[in-house]
Parts: C-alpha cells; sequence; structure tokens
C-alpha cells in the first residue's frame, strides 16, 4: 500500500506508510423536538470526507523505507507546505478506492527521538465541486453544465425559533399574506402560541 499527494507537475510518495490512518465520513442530520411526538431525526447531506494520517519522515534509508531516493525530512515539508498554500491536491491510497481531489486542511510535525526523523500529522478534507448557476439568455436560470434546476418545495416545516407564519409563508409560498392560509390548514387559531418544535403542513 503506497501513499501519494499530486499536485500538476509534483508528485510525492510518503517513504514510510504509516501503520495505520483514519477516514471519517457521515451525514449532517438534524435533531429537532416535535410537540406530542419527541425528537425526530432528519436526515442531511453528506460530509465532506476527512482523512488523518500519521507516520514520519526519516532522516536515514532504513529498509522499511518504500523507496530510497527520499528528500530529507525538511525538503518533505517544504514540499507539502507548498502543495498546501496552493490548494487542491490529488491524494491516493493504493489498494483502496481513495483516489480524490482534497484540500490539505492541517499538517503538524515535530522531532522527539534524537534521531533526525520528523514525525507528523496531516489531514485531508475532501474537495468538492459544485456548479453555478448562471443566467441564461431567455432570463431563466441553469447551470454551468446546462442541466435543469428545479426547486423543491418540502411537504411538511418544523418550526425553529424565531419562526412566525408571516416568515414561513413569505419563505415557501413567496407571500407573507398567506399566512391565514398556512394558521387555517393547520388549525392553528392563535399563531403567537404555536410552538418551537410544531409541525406545519405545507
Amino acid at each position: 500500500m503506497e501513499f501519494w499527494i499530486k499536485q500538476n507537475n509534483i508528485s510525492f510518495q510518503f517513504p514510510v506508510p504509516p501503520e495505520s490512518f483514519e477516514i471519517s465520513t457521515g451525514n449532517s442530520n438534524t435533531t429537532v423536538v416535535v410537540e406530542d411526538i419527541g425528537e425526530i431525526n432528519l436526515l442531511g447531506k453528506a460530509r465532506l470526507e476527512t482523512i488523518t494520517l500519521r507516520s514520519f519522515l526519516p532522516n536515514q534509508d532504513y529498509d522499511f523505507c518504500q523507496y530510497h531516493t527520499f528528500p530529507k525530512p525538511y525538503e518533505c515539508i517544504a514540499l507539502i507546505k507548498e502543495i498546501m498554500e496552493k490548494g487542491q491536491v490529488r491524494f491516493i491510497i493504493t489498494d483502496t478506492d481513495i483516489n480524490k481531489i482534497f484540500y490539505i486542511e492541517n499538517f503538524t510535525y515535530g522531532e522527539k527521538d534524537g534521531t533526525g526523523d520528523v514525525y507528523f500529522t496531516i489531514e485531508f478534507k475532501e474537495f468538492k465541486r459544485i456548479n453555478p448557476l448562471v443566467k441564461a439568455v431567455n432570463g431563466g436560470i441553469t447551470n454551468a453544465n446546462k442541466r435543469l434546476v428545479n426547486k423543491y418545495t418540502p411537504k411538511v416545516y418544523v418550526v425553529k425559533p424565531g419562526d412566525n407564519l408571516w416568515k414561513i409563508a413569505k419563505s415557501f409560498y413567496g407571500n407573507g399574506n398567506k399566512a391565514d392560509y398556512l394558521a387555517k390548514k393547520n388549525g392553528i387559531k392563535n399563531p403567537k402560541t404555536m410552538k418551537i418544535g410544531t409541525v406545519l403542513y405545507l
């Protein structure tokens, strides 16, 4: 298993592979309290993937190094910092599915045993490309790769701190005057008594 970072015409393989590495992924779920139901978990979008490596840059040619023409530790550090400052970097772990674009989020290093070896921790955070919205010739909205953009209107809404019916109606219907319609649809006689966590049907 080899660990590589690549950026434009720069390729660097870590001489000593880490004994282990950590990959963190998940969803940005939200937990809300709904009246008469309790806590519910609302599924969110995927969080950016992060990968953390811990290893060292050798000051001498050990038998376990994966190759033997590596630069001196602080030359490696200068190269990693240069890549970090320039932005996007392709990070590859062979024999796995990790071969994608990241940013170097954090990089810490130091010496500790008098050998001149430099120990480091490096954290990669996934880069996610977005398609910017552009104005079409006819005045409509599309994105850079010309796919249609559809506005999704949810079926329900959970009341949050600072909400009121006028604000919610304005957000989802485009007209705050539809607050009365929203109140009637949800059986709300006095909007001022509406509690945080109330589920509104839109």
